[in-house]
């Protein structure tokens, strides 16, 4: 009996030889990777792979091109939809001076109107032709008109911008924007060929902005 009873005691474990319990900070710690963590320039590296040779002759050059040919066409079919996306007028592809219902309200007010202004690009090209005629007459008669047409022209940049400062205020009370910023604007955009505005008038001569 003495023997079982020994045998018992030293089956069971005693306080100090029992191992320590784990705080509750102590179990929930999670263990180390046993490993620094990888920087995200070598990571990325690992994801691409490594980096591929320079082509050793014009052949191999050649075959690369003709690899990356479907990615250029890709590249030039977003580039395409991009321009489409911004001529449409649509806000997230605009340049950021074009940005913003201000300057879409701003531009469809010069849209909506004929503008002396839009005339700029042909009396340039006029001048220019009559410089090189060897008659003095023609010159001179296109030196008075462009200085007529020129001085016509900055009256009516002035009254369009006036205009357009004064709608700006009363249908956009919280804005902020300058004056001045708002008139130059205006005047840029009267001083374009209708066709080669960018984005494309969404509206027609006359419409009631």
């Amino acid at each position: 009996m003495r023997f079982l009873r020994r045998n018992a005691d030293e089956a069971t474990p005693t306080a100090e030889e029992s191992p320590a319990e784990l705080t509750p900070a102590e179990s929930s710690r999670t263990p180390g990777k046993g490993r620094p963590t990888p920087k995200r320039r070598e990571a990325e590296g690992k994801r691409r792979g490594p980096v591929p040779p320079p082509p050793r002759t014009q052949r191999e050059a050649l075959k690369r091109m003709r690899g990356n040919k479907q990615s250029k066409e890709e590249r030039r079919a977003a580039n395409a939809e991009r321009r489409e996306r911004m001529m449409a007028g649509e806000d997230k592809y605009l340049l950021p001076r074009d940005r913003g219902p201000v300057k879409a309200y701003v531009r469809d007010v010069v849209d909506s109107r004929r503008n002396l202004m839009g005339l700029f690009m042909p009396l340039a090209i006029l001048v220019f032709v009559a410089l090189l005629v060897p008659s003095a007459a023609i010159q001179q008669y296109a030196t008075l008109l462009t200085a007529f047409m020129l001085l016509a022209m900055v009256i009516e940049g002035v009254v369009l911008g006036r205009m357009v400062v004064k709608r700006v205020r009363a249908r956009f009370p919280k804005d902020t924007t300058r004056g001045l910023s708002l008139g130059w604007y205006s005047f840029i955009r009267a001083s374009q060929l209708r066709r080669l505005r960018v984005p494309k008038p969404r509206v027609s001569y006359g419409a009631d902005i």
